[in-house]
């Protein structure tokens, strides 16, 4: 719900998530770059949730929240690869089987709704026991069992092509998913161990929706056919542009303290309007226009953390840039402080260098591995252009009579700020001899038509939620065929893959962490990405919400939130 579309890595991941996650449309960004810049007084938390965290005594009976969407919600399945739009994940994270919840530290935590334990249960083989909740039941009267689990797992492993999924990170590895001692238990048997089994399964789909390609696929576009959480779709309305969740009157759990949940897509431009002109209560206030317009708004808090977020600038992988060393000379092009300061004027928190594609800084295992990659150094940009055959005949670079000619794709919905980033590119790649032309797209299908296919050589968008590690996984992990998982840059290497899959598979976390951060340093080598920032959550929410705002790595407990008495 910000300013930049955002994919959202959703269970084991996904992408354009994330996101996954999506999750999504270009980069992020304050207002112009001609704002006003305030001056960086704002330090956003880095391992709590700052939003307003009250008892569920002080917090009323009913009530709607209502809340932005960048765009309408068509494929609602975050297993397959459309589905992974950021506001869409969220969402299925009130209406399914969400088996696990990630506190403000980062760490999984069981949902008694549906669990009442879950563990390692042996480790050669891996295998883990899940012990259902009895009165877990989705809404066509089926109890949660095996065959859900072993339905996820069959349409995401990556066996049948059939299946059009997002990433098959951890179920690849998984050998059985069985019933266990009665209905309630569920075993999951892995050929090679999986650290992060926790982000399996989550949220939980029923097999009735997915076991066969189709209902996996098409089964679930513009409709949730079954839910299993505690909330439902009450209304859809493609031409009003508007979704309604409503409390599951099946939910066994805690009773939703909202008894609506509102939804209107809405332009980014005017997500602050809306806010101020209280059609709806979240907003955020991550641009200097945004900021600006709701800082003082008698109505709004302004609250601020430090999630799994992040902005960067793509390559595609096609045409000159499938040569690395045009990619590694585009990094040494660009100055990202310089980028970086455009996005952030006028906003009171400071955007700061991310150099790491992996984690993020508030993160345990964090490092800087960007070395010189993207050091600001056009003569350095210059000779890799000449040694990559791309001669300098006083203006554009040519190759064998060819035009170094590339293309920017950025939605035609992005904000001032983006757009200055992107002129800013365009002249900096001007200056060692790329011309650049940037192509505004619709907003609709910024991911579906550009990004998911591929067909860009720049694009900024963000990836959220890619955590744990493992949910990073598929954003530069190997193509298999047509699918991309979340590489939509298609670009990999075996080694990178190999790094990648070992430390998904190392159960202690300091030797993960060495083993990202290897992989790390190849993928900066590998020119596949540049990182600009880690996006630091600032939004403005009505006075009077309870327990919802900015978190850092948090999820939302959705029963929870609500209107202060």
């Amino acid at each position: 719900m910000d300013a930049t579309l955002a994919t959202r890595r959703v269970g084991r991941t996904a992408a354009a998530a994330v996101a996954l996650a999506l999750a999504a449309t270009a980069c992020s960004g304050t207002s112009g770059g001609t704002a006003d810049d305030v001056a960086k007084t704002v330090t956003p938390t880095r391992d709590a949730e700052d939003n307003n965290p009250q008892p569920l005594d002080r917090i009323k009976d009913g009530g709607e929240l209502r809340e932005p969407l960048q765009q309408w919600i068509t494929q609602w399945n975050p297993y397959q690869v459309d589905g992974t739009y950021g506001d869409a994940v969220e969402i299925m994270g009130y209406v399914e089987a969400k088996l696990f919840r990630s506190d403000a530290k980062g760490v999984y935590q069981a949902v008694p709704e549906y669990l009442e334990s879950a563990k390692v249960t042996s480790t050669s083989p891996q295998v883990v026991t899940y012990r259902l909740n009895p009165k877990a039941k989705w809404s066509d009267g089926k109890a949660l069992g095996y065959q859900d689990f072993k339905a996820v797992w069959q349409a995401s492993n990556g066996k049948d092509p059939a299946y059009n999924l997002s990433d098959s990170s951890g179920y690849e590895q998984i050998s059985a998913v069985e019933q266990g001692a009665d209905p309630t238990e569920v075993r999951v048997t892995f050929t090679e161990p999986y650290a992060d089994w926790q982000s399996l399964f989550n949220p939980l789909l029923p097999a009735a929706g997915i076991a066969t390609p189709q209902a996996f696929n098409e089964g679930w576009i513009e409709k949730v056919p079954i839910v299993g959480g505690p909330f439902t779709v009450g209304t859809a309305d493609k031409t009003a542009q508007t979704i309604t969740l409503v409390p599951n009157p099946a939910w066994w759990g805690p009773k939703p303290k909202l008894d609506r949940i509102t939804y209107r897509v809405l332009d980014s431009a005017a997500i602050t309007q809306a806010f101020l002109n209280n059609e709806v209560d979240y907003a955020s206030a991550g641009t200097a226009t945004a900021y600006g317009q709701l800082k003082d708004s008698k109505d709004a808090a302004i609250r601020t953390g430090t999630p799994w977020d992040e902005v960067h600038i793509s390559f595609g992988g096609n045409g000159a840039l499938a040569d690395r060393t045009v990619r590694q000379a585009l990094g040494k092009a660009l100055d990202r402080a310089s980028l970086i300061k455009i996005v952030n004027q006028g906003v009171p928190v400071e955007f700061k260098p991310l150099d790491n594609h992996l984690f993020m800084t508030n993160q345990n295992g964090y490092r800087a591995n960007a070395g010189d990659w993207v050091t600001y150094d056009p003569s350095a940009a210059k000779q890799l252009l000449d040694t990559a055959g791309w001669k300098d005949a006083g203006g554009t670079r040519s190759k064998d009579g060819t035009p170094l000619e590339l293309h920017y794709v950025m939605s035609d919905g992005s904000t001032q700020a983006q757009a200055d980033l992107a002129a800013a590119v365009r002249s900096m790649l001007q200056q060692v001899g790329v011309k650049l032309t940037v192509d505004r797209v619709p907003s609709k299908e910024y991911f579906s038509k550009y990004i998911n296919e591929g067909r860009f050589d720049l694009a900024s968008w963000r990836n959220t939620g890619s955590f744990p590690l493992s949910k990073t996984v598929p954003i530069y992990r190997a193509p298999q065929g047509e699918n991309v998982f979340g590489n939509y840059s298609k670009l990999s290497t075996p080694e990178i893959d190999t790094l990648l899959r070992k430390a998904a598979a190392t159960l202690d976390p300091a030797e993960a962490a060495e083993l990202y951060n290897q992989a790390d340093v190849k993928i900066w080598e590998l020119a596949h990405t540049v990182e600009l920032y880690q996006r630091p959550s600032i939004v403005a929410v009505r006075k009077g919400l309870a327990n919802f705002g900015a978190g850092s790595l948090a999820d939302t407990v959705i029963t929870s939130v609500g209107w202060e008495k």
